[in-house]
């Protein structure tokens, strides 16, 4: 009895473990709910980035024309927003997210809500400074 209560311990600890951000995420407007764009979350040297590899409007001529520095003028489409983020059990620290819209930085971080969904903070100093986008879909094709 011993041995299975073992064995089914460790399976749950492995599908636990398992579950990671690593994969195509859906970003949805927070007001209207409608689709933005499909951002790949990779990782790289034990970090983790995330670039848009879709666009749902207007992807054609998008480029981001607030940025500064390497990412002024750049296509928003392959565009790196998530950077340098450190896996920390379910959630993702001490990272930054770029926004395209604005052309600022934040630093951020992502829980894993389930393996299907996540949560992102980006935020300014503190992270009770800042806004939530929850409920974004692992991408489907």
């Amino acid at each position: 009895m011993k041995q299975v209560l073992y064995i089914i311990f460790l399976m749950i600890s492995i599908l636990t473990n398992a579950q990671s951000i690593v994969g195509e995420w859906e970003t949805f407007d927070d007001k209207t709910g409608d689709k933005l764009s499909v951002v790949e979350i990779y990782k790289s040297n034990n970090k983790y980035f995330g670039k848009i590899t879709k666009l749902y409007e207007d992807p054609s001529d998008s480029v981001c024309e607030k940025c500064e520095d390497k990412n002024k003028d750049k296509p928003i489409i392959g565009l790196v927003i998530l950077n340098n983020l450190e896996e920390d059990d379910d959630e993702y620290n001490n990272g930054t997210i770029l926004d395209p819209n604005n052309g600022e930085t934040y630093k951020c971080y992502i829980e894993l809500i389930t393996k299907n969904k996540l949560k992102l903070r980006g935020y300014i100093g503190f992270s009770i400074i800042g806004r939530t986008q929850s409920g974004k879909e692992r991408y489907k094709r």
